[in-house]
C-alpha cells in the first residue's frame, strides 16, 4: 500500500503541472501587447471564430451522417402474442381447431444499398460542403484580423494624441508661467496672461475628452479580440516599425479568385450544381440488397414458448421506382436550374464589387500615404518655428500671439501626423484585404 501510495504521488506530481499550466496558459496574455499577440489572441478567442469552427465540426458530423446510408444497415427485431381467440398459425389436421396460443419471433434483417439518388448526393457534396466551411471560418479570420488590427490603430492613435495633449498642456504652462511672471514684472500687461489661461483650461478639457475615448476604443478592442472586459493591457507601440509597415507595392494585380467572399460564391455554384444533377437524376430506381434471418417459436404454454424453435432465412433485391410524383420532380429542377442562374448572377456582381473596392482602397492608401509624407515635414517645420518663436518671446521680438499660433501649428502638425499614419496603417489592411491578400497566419 506503500507503494501504491508513493505511486500516486510522484503521478499527480508529474501531471497536475502540465494539467494546470494548459488550463491557465491557453487563453493567456501579457500585460503588454503587441499588434500580432492580440490578433493571435482574438483568433483564439473570438466568439465569431470560435463558433465558425463549431460550424465546421457541425458540418463534418452531417456529412458522415449522409454517408452513412452507404454503409449496410442491420436491426433486429422481437415479438410476443398471446392468442385469447383464434391460433397464429393453421392446425394441419382437418377438422382440428388448434390451440397454440403463445406466439414469440427473433429476428435480424440487413440491407446494403447499391444505388440511391440521396446517399449519392451526400457523397458527391462531401468535399464541396468541407470545402464551403474552411472558407467560412477563414472569412471569420479574416475580418477578425481586420477588425482588430483597425480597433488597435485606433487606440493607439488616440494615446498619441493624449500623449501630444499632455505635451502642450507642459508648454502651455511654461507659457502661462512666462506671462505671470512678464505681467508681475510690468513687461507687459494682463491679457498675456489671461490668453494662457485660457488657452490652458481648453487643453484640459481636451485631456480629459481623449482620456475618455481612450477607455470607450479599449472596451472595443477588448471585445472583437473575445478578453475579459476586466483584463489589464497595454499596446505596445514601435513608431520606427509602423513606419516601415506602412510601405505596400501598389503595383500589384488584382485576382478576384484571392478573395474568400468570390471564393464562397464559387463553392455555392457547385453545391447548387449538384443538386441540379440529383434532381435530374431523380427519375432512377433505388436499388438495395436485402437479407434477413428469423426465429418463430409456437407453444401452448409461456414456459416451454422457447424449446423449439422455428427458423427461417432468405436474401434478395428490393427495387423502388418512383413512376409519377404529381411533377414535383420537375418542378424542383427547374428551380434548381434557377439557382444556378442566380448563383452565376451573384458571382459577376461580386466580381464587379471586389474591382470597385479594390480601386476605392487603393486611392484611400495612396491618398494617405502622400498625405502622410507632407505631415510628416510640417512637424520638423512646425517645431522649429515653435522654438523660434518662443525663444524670440522670451527676448521681446514676439508677442505672445505668435507664441500662441506657433503652439497650435505644432500640436496641430503632430496631431495630423499621427492621424496620418494610422490612417495609412487602416487603409493599408482594407487595400490588402481588397487584393485577397491579408493573412491569418500570424
Amino acid at each position: 500500500m506503500k507503494k501504491l501510495h508513493l505511486l500516486l504521488i510522484i503521478n499527480l506530481t508529474l501531471i497536475l503541472p502540465t494539467i494546470l499550466f494548459a488550463q491557465t496558459g491557453a487563453d493567456s496574455i501579457p500585460n503588454v501587447i503587441t499588434l500580432k499577440q492580440g490578433v493571435i489572441f482574438a483568433l483564439r478567442n473570438q466568439p465569431v471564430v470560435r463558433q465558425a469552427a463549431i460550424d465546421q465540426q457541425i458540418n463534418e458530423r452531417d456529412i458522415k451522417i449522409g454517408l452513412a446510408g452507404w454503409l449496410p444497415q442491420i436491426n433486429s427485431s422481437g415479438a410476443y402474442n398471446h392468442y385469447f381467440k383464434g391460433s397464429p398459425v393453421a392446425s394441419t389436421t382437418p377438422g382440428v381447431v388448434s390451440n397454440i396460443d403463445e406466439y414469440s419471433s427473433l429476428g435480424l434483417q440487413a440491407s446494403q444499398i447499391i444505388y440511391n439518388n440521396d446517399v449519392l448526393l451526400a457523397a458527391k457534396t462531401a468535399n464541396y460542403s468541407r470545402l464551403y466551411y474552411k472558407q467560412n471560418t477563414l472569412s471569420s479570420q479574416i475580418n477578425v484580423v481586420s477588425d482588430v488590427s483597425k480597433a488597435f490603430f485606433d487606440v493607439l492613435l488616440s494615446q498619441k494624441q493624449l500623449n501630444i495633449i499632455n505635451e502642450d498642456i507642459v508648454r502651455l504652462q511654461r507659457s502661462l508661467k512666462d506671462a505671470y511672471n512678464r505681467y508681475q514684472a510690468g513687461v507687459v500687461d494682463k491679457i498675456d496672461y489671461k490668453q494662457a489661461t485660457i488657452a490652458l483650461n481648453s487643453e484640459l478639457a481636451t485631456r480629459k475628452q481623449t482620456a475618455e475615448s481612450i477607455n470607450s476604443k479599449m472596451a472595443y478592442l477588448k471585445q472583437i479580440m473575445g478578453l475579459n472586459p476586466q483584463a489589464k493591457i497595454t499596446l505596445a507601440y514601435d513608431s520606427t516599425g509602423y513606419e516601415k509597415e506602412a510601405y505596400i507595392d501598389t503595383n500589384q494585380t488584382l485576382n478576384v479568385n484571392n478573395r474568400i467572399e468570390y471564393q464562397q460564391l464559387q463553392t455555392e455554384k457547385n453545391l447548387k450544381n449538384l443538386n441540379v444533377n440529383y434532381y435530374r437524376l431523380g427519375f432512377l430506381p433505388s436499388l438495395s440488397a436485402v437479407g434477413s434471418y428469423n426465429l418463430v417459436y409456437l407453444n401452448t404454454r409461456v414456459s416451454e414458448l422457447y424449446n423449439n424453435s422455428f427458423p427461417s432465412a432468405y436474401a434478395g433485391l428490393s427495387l423502388s421506382l418512383p413512376i409519377f410524383q404529381g411533377g414535383k420532380r420537375l418542378q424542383n429542377l427547374s428551380k434548381a436550374r434557377l439557382q444556378v442562374e442566380r448563383a452565376s448572377l451573384d458571382i459577376v456582381n461580386s466580381q464587379n464589387t471586389i474591382n470597385t473596392e479594390y480601386i476605392q482602397a487603393l486611392a484611400s492608401y495612396k491618398s494617405n500615404y502622400t498625405n502622410w509624407q507632407i505631415l510628416k515635414q510640417n512637424v520638423d517645420l512646425a517645431t522649429d518655428v515653435y522654438n523660434v518663436v518662443s525663444l524670440q518671446y522670451r527676448e521681446g521680438i514676439k508677442t505672445y500671439l505668435d507664441v500662441i499660433v506657433a503652439q497650435s501649428d505644432l500640436r496641430t502638425s503632430e496631431l495630423n501626423y499621427y492621424n496620418s499614419l494610422f490612417q495609412l496603417l487602416s487603409s493599408k489592411i482594407d487595400l490588402k484585404r481588397a487584393l485577397g491578400i491579408l493573412s491569418v497566419d500570424q
